[in-house]
């Protein structure tokens, strides 16, 4: 079993209310967190406008696997996301 966590920091610029802010983060936990190997949540900057951070729990059966997930929701963040994704870090257990 191989385990990544994947945490991307998200600017938000002329963000100006946390309704807002949802709205351009476009429902990231239920599309996601739909997949049986990625558990996902809203880990930090929870009360700030302009920026929003998301922590990915990424498993599979080979590192392989968890490296090409992991490169799937940063492409599709990037695509998807009415922001500009400032840092992605991963860290494998």
């Amino acid at each position: 079993m191989h385990i990544a966590i994947l945490t991307m920091t998200i600017s938000l610029p002329g963000c100006r209310s946390l309704k807002e802010k949802r709205q351009r983060m476009g429902g990231l936990h239920e599309r996601f967190g739909r997949h049986p190997s990625i558990a996902v949540c809203e880990s930090g900057d929870l009360d700030r406008h302009d920026a929003s951070e998301w922590t990915f729990v990424v498993v599979g059966a080979s590192s392989r696997a968890v490296e090409s997930l992991c490169s799937e929701i940063e492409d599709k963040l990037q695509r998807t996301v009415d922001g500009r994704v400032l840092e992605a870090t991963r860290e494998f257990l």
